[in-house]
């Protein structure tokens, strides 16, 4: 990997990019253990190189950014402090760069803890536990004061609510602030630790308060006035949906239950149940779906999904999802692509 220096090369966490890349040769990697031809040996030289930027890219206080160009940042300009509001901030999109900062976007965040616990699982490394953990800290730091005790989408150095894309001003969000309560969740069963799960009452009952319909939150809150706010590309705040552009209006998620019953429920379960029966209750199923008998249900289940995915093949063997709103073409997409390549790795799976 030494020519890895001389490239000009910026690493993303965002959409699970870099992430999903390492958790792949984790894999890989697993299963051709020992072995020793040149190929399995780039395997595990590129997942030691990646897992070792991973750990470089990390903040001092355990966060990531967005991106990352392997400069490594001086800690006096990031510190470890917990989050606040700023007492100030641009009405309108200030045109910065924002891929260094703090990003929960798209489970940012999520996506590097869990790596690492997987990394840590796989290898037996300590190190990368202890980076994991340290990514829950930051969670922990980045929960915003009352009156919005849940998180931000994206923060700058001072671990204060920033400005992303032009229409992503700084607020208050319901969906990141989900996907944060679940990681502490999980964290709290990875570890036993209570610490973890300490902010979340205080998040869940700011979902209580904040509904602006039954079951329905905006993605967005102004910071401290809690009102619903959306942006546009024009880089200016709104008040309401009617007063955006069209294709934001529909290109993005601007209000929905963003899972938060679901993750309320989750809560509820492993403080009522406690750690070890929700673990225990997890083993469990997860003997019971290996046995032959589940196996072959599952596999039964799944055979007319998998019959229609094969069927969907075109003559020169790609999956052709429906045109899309800015493409008006059959298209590829990486996602059907994933979809259905998950369903057949399941089938083949249940019946091998």
């Amino acid at each position: 990997m030494d020519d890895a220096a001389k490239r000009k090369n910026t690493t993303t966490f965002d959409d699970d990019n870099t992430q999903s890349a390492i958790r792949l040769l984790l894999a890989v990697a697993d299963v051709s253990k020992g072995a020793s031809e040149p190929r399995d040996m780039r395997i595990r030289t590129a997942l030691e190189y990646a897992l070792t930027k991973l750990l470089a890219a990390q903040r001092p206080n355990g966060g990531w950014p967005q991106r990352w160009t392997g400069t490594p940042v001086d800690p006096r300009e990031y510190p470890v402090q917990a989050a606040r509001f700023p007492q100030d901030y641009p009405r309108e999109y200030p045109k910065h760069n924002y891929n260094g900062y703090y990003t929960l976007n798209d489970n940012t965040q999520r996506d590097c803890v869990m790596t690492l616990l997987e990394a840590a699982r796989r290898t037996g490394r300590s190190d990368y536990r202890v980076a994991a953990l340290k990514g829950g800290d930051f969670l922990l730091l980045a929960q915003l004061p009352e009156p919005q005790p849940v998180w931000a989408q994206q923060y700058n150095a001072r671990l204060e609510p920033a400005w992303a894309r032009a229409f992503e001003p700084p607020s208050a969000v319901s969906g990141e602030s989900v996907g944060a309560i679940r990681l502490l969740i999980d964290l709290h069963l990875e570890t036993g630790e209570a610490r973890y799960l300490e902010p979340i009452p205080r998040a869940i009952a700011w979902f209580r308060r904040s509904e602006i319909a039954p079951g329905t939150w905006a993605r967005m809150y102004e910071l401290q006035t809690n009102i619903p706010i959306y942006g546009d590309r024009d880089g200016k705040i709104k008040y309401r949906i009617e007063d955006l552009s069209p294709e934001r209006q529909t290109g993005y998620s601007w209000k929905g239950p963003y899972g938060f019953p679901a993750v309320e429920k989750y809560h509820a379960e492993v403080v009522s149940e406690g750690r070890e029966k929700v673990l225990a209750g997890r083993a469990a199923a997860a003997t019971k779906a290996r046995t032959p008998a589940a196996r072959a249900a599952r596999a039964k289940a799944l055979e007319s999904r998998v019959r229609e995915i094969v069927a969907a093949l075109d003559a020169e063997g790609r999956w052709l999802a429906p045109a899309g709103r800015r493409n008006p073409e059959p298209q590829i997409t990486t996602s059907q692509y994933i979809t259905n390549l998950g369903v057949l790795c399941d089938y083949l799976e249940a019946v091998k």
